[in-house]
């Protein structure tokens, strides 16, 4: 069966030495070299990777959580210069890659013509962002104009974790062992709450009552959602009578979840519940997951064949405009 994977993700080596002087990964330095080659690997290697487990297509994104840390100038100029070696690797591999643009959101009115170069010239399939940009979350009005290009392009925006600002690891992570305060605050804990904070308060702020053709995804199960949608709109009803429409509507009609790196059963049934199969995608969260893993986690799941075909290519295909498989 076709599978398409949409949070798998790559660097370049101009990215990754701009970011090392600023990174705050020094706990985890010996797992990041070891994944460095296949970050930066967008030929025979990576496509070895997928077909040992069976992917077909992995849709590329730039592994950008510290480019907040660079100056905006750096940063677009290495967010083009990624967008470039995203769209050479499609170009080379067209039937096994696809790609999501890079941006750099704390200028916005360059971030939206990166956007449309990308969706317009390169053909992306959306944009993949990385948390708060600038130490403001996207409900803020500086963000317009990247929303009104999404929009305009019909451009899916991935919303991807990111490390916490400065401020919020002292105060929630400070005095602890330091390679557990790196992962509780980033993969194992931190980012994935606030996250789904994140998509609450951009629920909150009406951005879908203005942009009502906006369309993200997010990914590691929800991000925590599924399992406190129902608690979160109980409560945040009562403070948001502008809202159009009931608040969890605009969650199941503006996002799409991923599994990436999460390959457990019971938050795959509580997402079924909640969100359903039309509006969840396989996704592996390469490199940093195993392909194999995902693989393992995908054939065991106890599904219809229509909803595995769901999950695995139509939701994708549908969503991100690939051309279907020809039989």
């Amino acid at each position: 069966m076709r599978t398409i994977t949409l949070e798998e993700h790559f660097s370049t080596e101009k990215f990754l030495q701009a970011t090392d002087a600023h990174s705050r990964r020094d706990a985890a330095s010996a797992y990041f070299r070891s994944i460095r080659a296949k970050l930066l690997d967008l030929g025979e290697g990576r496509i070895a990777d997928m077909d040992s487990a069976g992917i077909d297509i992995q849709v590329l994104s730039l592994a950008a959580g510290d480019m907040d840390r660079l100056d905006p100038a750096t940063a677009n100029a290495l967010a083009r210069d990624a967008n470039d070696a995203m769209a050479a690797a499609v170009a080379a591999h067209p039937r096994r890659f696809a790609a999501f643009a890079a941006l750099d959101l704390r200028e916005p009115e360059t971030a939206a013509r990166e956007l449309e170069r990308s969706i317009r010239q390169l053909d992306f399939k959306g944009v993949m962002v990385n948390g708060a940009s600038g130490g403001l979350f996207l409900d803020h009005p500086r963000f317009t104009p990247f929303f009104e290009a999404a929009q305009s392009l019909s451009a899916p925006i991935y919303l991807h974790p990111a490390p916490p600002p400065a401020a919020v690891h002292l105060t929630y992570f400070s005095g602890l062992p330091e390679d557990f305060a790196f992962l509780l605050s980033t993969a194992g804990w931190g980012w994935h709450v606030e996250t789904g904070m994140h998509c609450l308060r951009l629920i909150g702020s009406g951005l879908f009552d203005r942009f009502p053709k906006l369309c993200f995804i997010i990914g590691h199960m929800g991000e925590n959602l599924p399992f406190s949608l129902a608690r979160a709109h109980s409560v945040l009803t009562r403070s948001l009578n502008q809202l159009h429409r009931p608040f969890a509507e605009y969650f199941h009609h503006h996002f799409h979840i991923t599994t990436s790196g999460y390959f457990t059963l019971p938050p795959l049934l509580c997402a079924l519940e909640v969100v359903g199969a039309d509006r969840i995608l396989f996704s592996v969260d390469y490199p940093f997951s195993s392909t194999e893993a995902g693989r393992r986690f995908l054939d065991s799941l106890p599904l219809s064949p229509a909803d595995m075909r769901k999950i695995t290519h139509q939701n994708a295909e549908r969503l991100l405009n690939i051309p279907a498989q020809r039989t």
